[in-house]
């Protein structure tokens, strides 16, 4: 009886659905700090290392503030351009201070093209002028949403005191992100164009989601990276039933090791 039971816990270890993948996902995660891969059909866990370890997030924090964009119900508002709005680092859009947008806009120039500029400026414009109150907002729609061992500090991902979460909350964040149909949208994008109401300037951005453009399979989602973060990727791909999740952290050959992953899932 006790060896039935062992034998039954063993057959469903979810990895062994994919034994073709077990080498690849052994060989690929010691070059990470942590991963966690997922079947969103079937909802079963594929692969996971250290999911629950906490680290930064870089970018990927991108999401957070999309959604609370996206969700705010003011997304033909337009936003003007002030100089606090503008004090970030690169990567950038390059906004000029006095330019009006729509933020649809900036939403889309924060998850394609990851543009800290554009994401200071949706955090200060919904957190009406406050910064902070939108990581407050931030932080309670982490919690709502179950990501336990998360805490944001702003709105862009930038390694500033405590800002860290785990691969499995932002794995949660992510399946409830991609519910949402103004998201998937955005974050299939390779490219995109808009335009300054009052100055006509236009901005082109692009993504910097190599998977996007070389794996037809990739619908998404978002990169992400810092010199304590190191490289971070959240990619889902589909195929006919397929629908793979996966998010990586502090991921060494980031490139090669995702399409590695997704190409050992995906037939």
């Amino acid at each position: 009886m006790k060896f039935l039971f062992i034998l039954l816990c063993f057959v469903f270890i979810p990895t062994l659905g994919f034994s073709n993948s077990s080498d690849v996902f052994h060989k690929i995660e010691k070059d990470l700090d942590s991963i966690i891969i997922k079947d969103l059909n079937n909802k079963k866990l594929i692969f996971s290392k250290d999911e629950n370890l906490k680290l930064r997030p870089a970018s990927l924090t991108k999401i957070m503030t999309a959604m609370l964009a996206i969700e705010s119900g003011k997304m033909n508002s337009v936003v003007t351009i002030t100089a606090e709005m503008k004090k970030v680092e690169p990567t950038i859009a390059n906004l000029q201070v006095g330019e009006k947008f729509y933020l649809k806009d900036l939403v889309h120039a924060a998850l394609i093209k990851s543009a800290n500029d554009a994401a200071n400026s949706i955090a200060i414009y919904l957190g009406k002028g406050n910064k902070e109150l939108f990581v407050n907002m931030m932080n309670i729609k982490a919690k709502k949403l179950g990501m336990k061992n998360t805490n944001f500090t702003n709105p862009c991902g930038f390694d500033i005191g405590n800002h860290k979460t785990t691969a499995k909350d932002l794995m949660i964040l992510t399946e409830y992100a991609i519910k949402n149909p103004t998201f998937n949208s955005i974050v299939k994008m390779d490219k995109y164009s808009f335009t300054a109401i009052n100055t006509n300037k236009r901005y082109f951005v692009s993504s910097s989601n190599k998977l996007l453009r070389d794996d037809p399979y990739v619908v998404g989602v978002k990169t992400g990276y810092t010199n304590k973060a190191g490289a971070c990727l959240i990619a889902r791909a589909k195929k006919g039933k397929q629908d793979i999740l996966m998010v990586m952290l502090n991921a060494h050959n980031r490139w090669p090791n995702a399409k590695r992953a997704l190409d050992s899932i995906i037939n």
